[in-house]
C-alpha cells in the first residue's frame, strides 16, 4: 500500500488545499462533476500509481472510469465533458478525482499541447477521497 501525503502544519493553522475536481455518478447513472479542494497534509490511502501518456481511442469518446481514482496532470490541458455536455478545463495543478464508475462516463480532448501526461493513483477500496467540494456561491 502507498500513501499520498501532503504538508502538515502542526501548529493548528489552517493549511492550503489543492484544487480538485470530482467526477460522480448521479442517481440515474449520469456523470457529473463538482469542483472543490483537497486538503493538504491529509493521508490518503492507494494501492499503486502508474503514468500514461498514450491516449486511447476509446478515452475520448464517452466511458465510465475503470476505477476510482486520482488523476494528476503534469503536462497538457483538457477540456472535458460529462453527460448533460456540461465542461470544465483540467490542466497541472488541478487534481481530479474519477468515481464516475458507472453510466455513460466522461469523454475529454487535449486543447492545448501534444500530449496529456499523467499520473493515476487508484484508491483502495472503500477509501475516502477526503475531497471537499466548494460553495456553490463561491464558484458561480
Amino acid at each position: 500500500m502507498t500513501t499520498l501525503m501532503t504538508d502538515q502544519n502542526n501548529d493548528n493553522t489552517p493549511s492550503p488545499n489543492l484544487q480538485a475536481i470530482r467526477l460522480f455518478n448521479l442517481a440515474d447513472g449520469a456523470c457529473t462533476f463538482e469542483r472543490g479542494t483537497l486538503a493538504l497534509a491529509q493521508h490518503i490511502n492507494i494501492n499503486y500509481f502508474f503514468a500514461q501518456t498514450e491516449v486511447e481511442t476509446y478515452e475520448m469518446i464517452p466511458h465510465p472510469a475503470p476505477r476510482r481514482q486520482f488523476v494528476v496532470t503534469l503536462k497538457g490541458k483538457l477540456r472535458f465533458r460529462v453527460s448533460n455536455g456540461d465542461t470544465f478545463m483540467l490542466e497541472p495543478g488541478i487534481i481530479l478525482i474519477a468515481e464516475d464508475t458507472l453510466g455513460p462516463g466522461h469523454s475529454w480532448e487535449i486543447v492545448e499541447g501534444e500530449e496529456w501526461q499523467r499520473l493515476y493513483l487508484p484508491m483502495e477500496k472503500d477509501s475516502d477521497s477526503y475531497f471537499k467540494a466548494a460553495d456553490k456561491a463561491s464558484i458561480d
